[in-house]
Parts: C-alpha cells; structure tokens; sequence
C-alpha cells in the first residue's frame, strides 16, 4: 500500500507523539517541528492500520509535500478481461482434479475461485482483524518500547489476548507510546469467544 495524503499515521519523536492523523496533516506538523528543533532526536512515522515505518518526503514546499501524497492515477485498462470490477488475471497452478471440479461448477473455474475466496475471507474475518492488530502494535513496540522493562512480557500478553496483564506491562511506560501501543493492540486483545 503506497502512503497518500489520507493515510493515517502516528510520528514520535523519541517517547514523545509529534503528531497524528492524515499523512499530508503529519507531514506539515513535521515540517514545523524539525524547524524549531532541527537537532532533536530523530522522527520515526508509523502507520496506523499496519504499524509500519514509513517515510515521508518532506522536501520542497507544503505544495510539493501534498503533490507527492496524491494518489496515482487509476491504471489504464490492460487488454481483455472486466477493468471496470477491478478484475486481475494471474496464474494458479492446480492439480488436474482440481481444475476438473472447479470447471464443473456453475459459471466456471473463475466464479467457484471467487466464491470460495470470499466464503474462506468472511469466515476468517475476525481472526483477521485480530491478526492485523497484533502485528501492528509488535511493529511498532519493537521500534519503540524494544529496551523497556517488561516488553517481552507485554509481547506475550498481547499475542495471548491477556489485555490486564498487557495493561499492566505497559503502565510504566512514556505516556504518548503506552497510549498508543494500546490502541493498535485493542483489536487483538478482545476475546473472540464474547462475539468480539
């Protein structure tokens, strides 16, 4: 996924949270804040929905920040198939029973692989969701929290869904990264067995 001016991040500096929200608002809160202290500690962005580091080119003018956060243009329609539904053709590589079943279904090899792409995503959905959460908020207390006590600690707790004893690892910690490890672990550290 390519950063764009929407995507939302979170950028510290040291413990300390510089800014959040939309990539283009952090980028200028950047700007501002490595003006007035150009020989702080360095900045490290993440972004939010995966806990990713990412880099933002804050070269030029406010302009040329914002125009290299745009999104790219919509590709240009590539030959034969359904642009227009976003339809991609790759290759699978079955073995011959499985191609035989998958043709004798109705509308072909094509509509059962997507029928059962999209059957096996909602079934797995919510462990998904916990999934994603889990490892963005490792990313980034590997980044940041990696030499505090108790990290390891929370690691296991967070990857067990023991949110109290997440809490309770994480409660010493710089405010501004406690928060904030805590909100990209919420996901993980609800109990799938409560319909969470």
């Amino acid at each position: 996924m390519s950063v764009t001016a929407e995507t939302l991040c979170t950028a510290f500096r040291g413990e300390r949270r510089l800014a959040a929200g939309d990539a283009l608002s952090v980028a200028r809160a950047l700007r501002a804040a490595l003006d007035a202290e150009p020989d702080g500690p360095p900045v490290l962005v993440f972004e939010d929905a995966t806990g990713k580091r990412i880099d933002l080119d804050l070269r030029g003018s406010d302009e040329e920040v914002a125009w290299r956060l745009s999104p790219p243009p919509p590709p240009l329609p590539r030959g034969p198939g359904r642009p227009k539904l976003g339809v991609v053709a790759r290759e699978v590589t079955l073995l011959p029973r499985h191609w035989e079943w998958l043709n004798a279904q109705p509308g072909g090899a094509s509509v059962a692989l997507r029928k059962l792409v999209d059957e096996a995503r909602k079934g797995s959905e919510a462990k998904d969701r916990v999934r994603r959460a889990q490892e963005a908020a490792y990313r980034v207390m590997l980044e940041l929290a990696g030499d505090r006590p108790g990290y390891e600690e929370a690691v296991r707790a967070l990857y067990a869904a023991d949110r109290a004893r997440f809490d309770a690892l994480t409660a010493d910690w710089p405010a501004d990264l406690r928060d904030y490890a805590r909100a990209l672990a919420a996901e993980a550290l609800v109990n799938l067995n409560e319909g969470g």
